[in-house]
């Protein structure tokens, strides 16, 4: 589909002759997802669709207490440090953003009166502004007034470099105006076709200025909020043991009517998926429980019971498996994996496609995963039509031993196989959960065959997922050779998704460990590419650059793909709440209520 005729199909939904379903299917016909479709539509002058959660109660509490668990407890309740799922879902009980994404990718608004759009004059022709107004009469959990103030200072907050927030890369490159004390101007200095990022979903959770204004940058963790948050949810915050329990009590004071249904609610961490899943599913203990990373046999055998069920929601996460490109055994400047080191022997091209050919992605999908994970040989999964068709994957023994061999790798006499004295022996990390254990297995039995020694090595998912920069096992730190997670999409968009790989986003001491490129890989083609795309307005074109990403990352075993995962829940069958592969998965815990 060209321009013009794009052109002229949002013109008719427009003027009414063409209505927004059908401009949506037309977009899929042509591997365009709901989500991209709904951006367009807003760009093109079309308001974006007005979103109804089902939500029957009449009046604000009486349902008691909400028992939901997360098998990776939350850490810290500071959004802007926010360090894996746990930490952003624990946070969204007590912060809200101006807007939310739904299932279908429409965004809701929450602090904000409505969504920006072209008609009223709120989302800039030239894609390099966008205009928030904010609800009135919204106050933080201590009562005073939630304002555009606020807005402003998490913008300055989370930009500076010293703060350290994981959330920089979502709020560096814009300015944030005030514009009247319920309205914010947000600017890019140049055409933004996502522009719904900086205040948005799980990355848009807004802090009060008044409780964190004195603690921006180096002076950011010191704040005594980080742990007992004073937010404009719809719960207030009771008590929280890090890697524990987090619990909260409903907020009498909530800017939503009737708003929220429980009285309470417990957020219990720890454990592991298959317990937790037992806890939903078979016990009835908890009336939510996160992420169900089981094999997928387990799951239906638990759902026979009757008293739970299992939601899967589509969403772009990936569990895949990344390659050090420094060194994380060599201490520089008192740091390991330092950007100033490459890796030994990752750094040899051979050796990470023979890695490649090691990983079993089709048994993986076969035996552990099932339902809950798809073999993949791409990064960006979703939305369809960033979706690579260049890629694909193929598991090959005998092809991974020969191009060692070809390479000068030769196996020693224990096996392994080595060159100019460096050995092909690697720590292979993730955290403690059985299907990553047993696809740590498969790996590990595949590279044996191939001269490869893998040692196995499984850290407490609450220490690999911890925010504690002191802590060396946690995955940003990345002091191993080969690590395995799943990196959850949080927007229909692979924008933010992609800056996982900028030169400038290497985690490193310097930083707290706080920047998303995990690998520390760099590449300047890739950065040119990445800032073009972020100004190329054509979808067309755009979607092209970021299939070109994908590609670039894959082709060149930065990372190995091994499952997409669409978003996996365990529910109690009374129990009504909305999901989104694009969100946290509390977006909607105002919400959440239970059917008599």
């Amino acid at each position: 589909m060209n321009d013009r005729e794009l052109r002229r199909l949002i013109s008719r939904v427009r003027i009414g002759r063409l209505s927004r379903r059908g401009f949506i299917r037309r977009m899929a016909a042509v591997g365009m997802t709901a989500p991209m479709a709904t951006q367009l539509l807003a760009y093109g002058g079309v308001a974006m669709a007005e979103t109804n959660p089902p939500y029957k109660p009449t009046k604000r509490g009486g349902g008691g207490l909400l028992k939901v668990l997360w098998w990776q407890g939350a850490t810290l309740l500071n959004p802007h440090f926010a360090v894996g799922t746990k930490d952003q879902d624990g946070s969204r009980f007590f912060y809200e953003p101006l807007a939310g994404w739904d299932a279908d990718g429409n965004l809701v608004p929450v602090l904000a009166t409505s969504i920006p759009g072209r008609e009223d004059g709120t989302l800039a022709p030239d894609g390099k502004s966008v205009t928030w107004r904010l609800k009135e009469g919204v106050t933080w959990h201590d009562g005073k007034p939630f304002t555009a103030d606020d807005v402003v200072f998490n913008w300055q907050y989370a930009s500076d470099p010293a703060t350290a927030a994981t959330t920089n890369a979502v709020y560096k490159d814009v300015k944030v105006e005030k514009v009247d004390d319920h309205t914010v101007k947000v600017l890019f200095d140049k055409p933004t076709p996502f522009w719904a990022l900086a205040f948005v979903g799980a990355q848009g959770m807004i802090i009060p200025k008044h409780l964190f204004a004195d603690y921006v940058g180096d002076k950011s963790r010191d704040a005594p909020t980080n742990l007992k948050p004073v937010g404009t949810g719809p719960y207030k915050f009771k008590d929280f043991k890090p890697g524990d329990m987090v619990s909260g009590e409903i907020n009498a004071n909530y800017h939503m009517d009737n708003r929220p249904y429980f009285d309470a609610f417990e957020m219990k961490g720890g454990g592991d998926a298959v317990s937790a899943a037992r806890a939903v599913l078979q016990t009835g203990e908890f009336d939510f429980g996160w992420n169900m990373q089981v094999e997928d046999e387990i799951l239906l055998r638990l759902e026979k019971g009757g008293k739970c069920k299992v939601s899967i929601s589509p969403g772009g996460n990936v569990e895949h498996i990344q390659l050090n490109t420094t060194d994380p055994w060599t201490e520089v400047d008192g740091e390991r994996s330092s950007l100033k080191t490459k890796h030994p022997t990752l750094s040899d091209p051979t050796v990470r496609q023979a890695l490649a050919l090691l990983v079993d992605k089709s048994s993986v999908e076969k035996f552990i995963y099932g339902r809950t994970g798809n073999a993949t040989a791409n990064y960006v999964n979703n939305p369809e039509r960033f979706r690579s068709k260049n890629t694909k994957y193929e598991f090959n023994i005998d092809k991974a031993n020969d191009i060692l061999e070809k390479a000068g790798w030769k196996k020693g006499t224990d096996g392994i196989r080595a060159k100019d004295g460096k050995k092909l022996k690697y720590v292979f990390q993730t955290s403690i959960n059985q299907p990553r254990q047993k696809t740590q297995a498969i790996v590990k039995q595949a590279c044996q065959k191939a001269g490869i020694d893998i040692e196995i090595k499984a850290v407490t998912a609450s220490v690999f997922f911890s925010s504690d920069v002191a802590n060396p096992d946690t995955y940003p730190h990345f002091y191993a050779d080969l690590q395995m997670y799943t990196v959850t999409m949080t927007q229909p968009d692979p924008e933010l998704f992609m800056k996982s790989f900028l030169s400038d986003e290497a985690a490193s001491r310097e930083n707290k460990w706080q920047g998303r490129n995990i690998t520390r890989w760099r590449n300047k083609e890739y950065d040119d590419i990445h800032r073009a795309a972020q100004v190329e307005l054509d979808p067309i074109k755009r979607a092209t650059m970021f299939i070109k990403l994908n590609d670039m990352v894959v082709n060149d075993q930065v990372v190995i793909p091994v499952v997409a995962r669409p978003a996996v829940q365990a529910m109690n069958t009374k129990l009504v709440a909305a999901m989104s592969g694009w969100d946290n998965n509390t977006w909607d815990i105002q919400n959440w209520y239970k059917e008599g």
